[in-house]
């Protein structure tokens, strides 16, 4: 599972990002990557491991739910078609 999700600010500054995936791992747990940046620019990025799939899956959806509130908006990621 896997969101794009792009803020501006207006003016001369640059658009920022975030992307959340929410993908199981090698040990059967599960793994949400936080990617932030501005786009065009430097990134960050931050894994939360989780043991069970209902755990994951709502941090993925509050992640998701705070950046909306935020004034992200849900966007094709780079490169993909949208859907």
């Amino acid at each position: 599972m896997r969101v794009f999700l792009q803020h501006h600010t207006g003016g001369a500054d640059p658009v920022r990002y975030v992307q959340l995936t929410l993908q199981p791992d090698l040990f059967g747990g599960w793994e949400l990557l936080r990617e932030s940046g501005q786009l065009g620019g430097r990134a960050q990025l931050r894994r939360e491991l989780f043991l069970q799939a209902d755990a994951a899956r709502h941090a993925f959806e509050k992640a998701r739910d705070t950046e909306l509130h935020r004034g992200y908006e849900i966007r094709p990621a780079p490169g993909m078609a949208s859907p």
